[in-house]
């Protein structure tokens, strides 16, 4: 039997496009300069839907995403649906760390990039990359992601503090983002991008206050370390190095 095209032609035609998708994924690196965060939709109706973190631990997350912009002097966005309905207000905590900060209180539309204040609040600050979070995953924070990409934004979903139904839709919605030009990283992966050198300012001395109130593995790590220092003795079966 004769073929036409050659087995190894069609396989090069099939993964051509996958190659060429991995070939654009170069490494974007946060600007801490050139950055807004946006708080979409943490608001406490909503937070009940929220089941692929336990409560205590995304209760943690969506307050860090809200006081980290606030470590390295980056201005914040928040917005709210519907917030007199069953979605509740924002949190008492977050609205207080960002007074006088913009506030788009959006009455119906869902796709926060539909308000024309919202609109123009995020295009007011001048900032070319975006870092958002929201409840939920697949609604607030990907349709948001997905039109800001369509402006040409550079986006960062922070995934700690974006919450959904289950696991299945927060995998699907962060795999449609990505597909997107999305760029999804955790808390720690933010932050760590935005101050790039434990020397820099934020640095050391503002960043270790922070992981001490939100991110408990690494400020124990810190804590274990200044104990060990100051009133630390070597056993004798411990190695050294």
């Amino acid at each position: 039997m004769y073929f036409p095209i050659s087995v190894l032609t069609l396989l090069a035609a099939l993964t051509l496009p996958f190659t060429a998708q991995a070939s654009d994924q170069t490494f974007t690196r946060l600007r801490k300069n050139d950055t807004v965060f946006l708080v979409v939709d943490h608001q406490l109706g909503l937070f009940s839907l929220v089941r692929d973190f336990a409560p205590d631990q995304y209760r943690n997350n969506i307050l860090a995403h809200a006081a980290l912009p606030k470590v390295f002097n980056i201005p914040t966005i928040l917005t709210t649906s519907a917030e007199t309905g069953p979605n509740g207000p924002l949190p008492r905590e977050i609205v207080e760390i960002h007074k006088g900060a913009p506030f788009i209180k959006r009455n119906g539309e869902v796709n926060a990039w539909d308000n024309a204040d919202f609109r123009a609040a995020v295009k007011a600050t001048g900032k070319k990359q975006i870092v958002l979070a929201g409840i939920t995953t697949d609604v607030c924070t990907a349709f948001l992601a997905l039109s800001l990409r369509a402006e040409e934004y550079e986006v960062f979903a922070n995934s700690d503090a974006s919450g959904t139904f289950d696991q299945r839709l927060a995998d699907e919605a962060n795999d449609r983002m990505r597909a997107a030009g999305v760029t999804t990283m955790g808390m720690f992966a933010i932050s760590m991008d935005l101050m790039r050198d434990w020397r820099n300012t934020p640095g050391t001395s503002e960043l270790l206050p922070f992981f001490d109130k939100y991110l408990t593995a690494y400020a124990f790590l810190a804590r274990a370390h200044g104990a060990a220092v100051t009133n630390g003795t070597l056993l004798p079966s411990e190695a050294t190095s």
